[in-house]
Parts: C-alpha cells; structure tokens; sequence
C-alpha cells in the first residue's frame, strides 16, 4: 500500500514540476505580444488567447500538486488543535464531500472534453484556436487531484488505526 501511495505522490510531483515550465511558456507569450504591440505597433490577435490556454492548462493540471504540498485551503485555527488522530477522523468525512466534487468533475469534465474532441471545438474569435486539447486537460487534472486525495484518505484511515502519523 505504502508503495502505490509514493507512486501517486510521485506522479504529481512530476506533473507538476513538469507543469510549472508552462510558466515561462507562457511569459514568453506575453514579453513577445508586449514587444511587438509597443514596438513595432503590430499587436497580435493570437497571444492573449494562447496565453490564456497555457495558463489554464497549468491551473488544472496542478491540483494534485498542489495537494501532494498540503496547499489547498484549510481551517487550521481549529484543525491545528485536534489530536493526529481527531485530524484523520475528520479528514475522513470531509474528503468524502472532497470525493463528491473531484469524481464529478473528472465524470462531467470528460463528457464535456469528449464533446469538445468530437465536433474540433475552436474559440469562437479571428485567431480560432482549437479549444479540445485544454478541455481535455480537465478531467485528467481531475483525476490525478481524486488519486491523490484517495493517497490521502488511505493515509488518514493509517493515522487514525496507529495513532500517529507515518511516513508520506
């Protein structure tokens, strides 16, 4: 068990180190379309739209990331309190409204990323970018948040069996 859950930690980690190069993508759109635009006066009509599409790319993919880190919004006030093992109680019943959302996003984020494959769905603007490839980044970025949740439940059941926490 303890071996699947360092796979999941690790497939996050790598997607999203991977992922963060999306960054510099991305302010290499923007330092281009600024330059031109100020420069030569020759804005662009396809930056701020490619622009937007990597930087929702990057968003989405690096929820299970950002989870491996334990940088998703907590009330520590309270929560900071509890006993390790209270912690893990209420971790389990809090991930499951967690579950709820993260399943019907990867579930309705695939339907939707599926009818956007199937017709080539495009921006409706002059540039017309293909928009399938980034809805099709939701529901995988919602699976690998909803993989690394479950690593998280299954750690919590082990605090909440030993007492203490292990090893992540």
């Amino acid at each position: 068990m303890a071996k699947l859950l360092r796979i999941i930690d690790r497939v996050n980690e790598y997607v999203g180190k991977t992922v963060s190069f999306f960054l510099i993508v991305m302010l290499f759109i923007i330092l281009y379309e600024i330059f031109v635009r100020y420069v030569f006066n020759s804005p662009t009509i396809w930056a701020h739209e490619l622009s937007q599409m990597v930087f929702g790319v990057y968003v989405i993919l690096l929820g299970g990331f950002l989870q491996v880190h334990d940088g998703h919004v907590n009330v520590e006030l309270i929560y900071s309190r509890f006993s390790p093992r209270t912690r893990a109680l209420v971790d389990l019943f809090t991930w499951l409204v967690f579950f709820a959302f993260a399943g019907v996003l990867t579930v309705k984020g695939g339907q939707i990323a599926w009818d956007s494959f199937k017709f080539r769905e495009t921006e409706p603007t002059a540039f017309a970018p293909p928009i399938y490839p980034v809805k099709m980044m939701i529901p995988v970025g919602a699976f690998l948040l909803f993989l690394q949740g479950l690593a998280r439940y299954l750690r919590a059941i082990d605090v909440l069996l030993k007492g203490e926490e292990g090893e992540k």
